[in-house]
């Protein structure tokens, strides 16, 4: 198997998605590194030790994620995250982390990949958050209903959507907010879509669409946050030749 070097990897995924473009939390690029050379990737939303422990049954020296163990201004105990560095380095296995970067990317992100999975046509940036755009909208192809929608993502992502009907029966729009997306639903609003798809929500957020008229498709924080990083394994096997593998690792939220 084809072996590359970690920062030629690093090099064109911080190209590609653009990352030091982007103002984050997260600390984006490459977040530990533990190996010079890869030749088999894990791919995966979320940096933690289950799954370092998938990586490493299957071989891998690099694991590439969506959130990673490293946040800008993070006030949390660093205690457990030196445990992950230490078994990270332990294992000769470098650490990659993308987090809105993945998130807004318009040919390999989560949500540009949630409005292809939909079919959806005439596809804009949505979703302000600190002054970029991190999300898309769509118009469906056939006026359809919420929970024929919920369906196909349930299918799709192997999820389950909790629905709320505040709106129309047919839907010919929606826009769409992976992960932690409710505080872009006043822009769904505003802008009149008949839908909007997130993630995950607190608990004021399912009256508030219904009172002002919206529907809301909630899939999980996770399962609307897989397409990205699946996405990357697919373009980093074609560009480098590298073998790579996505590790399920689903939480509840």
């Amino acid at each position: 198997m084809k072996k590359v070097k970690v920062t030629e990897i690093v090099k064109f995924l911080n190209k590609t998605l653009e990352v030091s473009r982007i103002k984050d939390s997260s600390k984006n690029g490459l977040q530990v590194k533990a190996s010079n050379e890869t030749n088999r990737i894990a791919f995966a939303v979320d940096a933690c030790l289950d799954t370092f422990k998938k990586a490493k049954q299957q071989d891998c020296n690099m694991v590439v994620v969506h959130h990673g163990l490293l946040w800008k201004g993070s006030k949390d105990s660093l205690k457990w995250k030196e445990k992950n560095i230490a078994y990270l380095k332990k294992n000769r296995m470098s650490l990659y982390a993308a987090h809105l970067p993945l998130d807004k990317h318009n040919k390999y992100g989560n949500n540009i990949k949630l409005a292809e999975l939909l079919g959806l046509s005439n596809i804009k940036e949505f979703g302000d958050y600190h002054g970029i755009k991190i999300g898309f909208s769509g118009r469906f192809k056939n006026p359809t209903s919420l929970y024929a929608v919920a369906g196909k993502i349930e299918k799709t992502l192997k999820t389950k959507c909790i629905t709320v009907q505040g709106g129309k029966n047919k839907l010919k729009t929606i826009a769409i907010v992976s992960g932690g997306g409710s505080s872009a639903l006043e822009e769904a609003i505003l802008k009149k879509y008949d839908c909007f798809l997130i993630g995950e929500a607190p608990h004021y957020v399912h009256n508030e669409a219904k009172d002002r008229g919206m529907n809301l498709l909630v899939a999980g924080h996770y399962h609307t946050e897989t397409l990205g990083v699946k996405a990357l394994a697919e373009l980093l096997a074609e560009r480098f030749g590298v073998k790579t593998v996505f590790i399920d690792n689903p939480t509840l939220f």
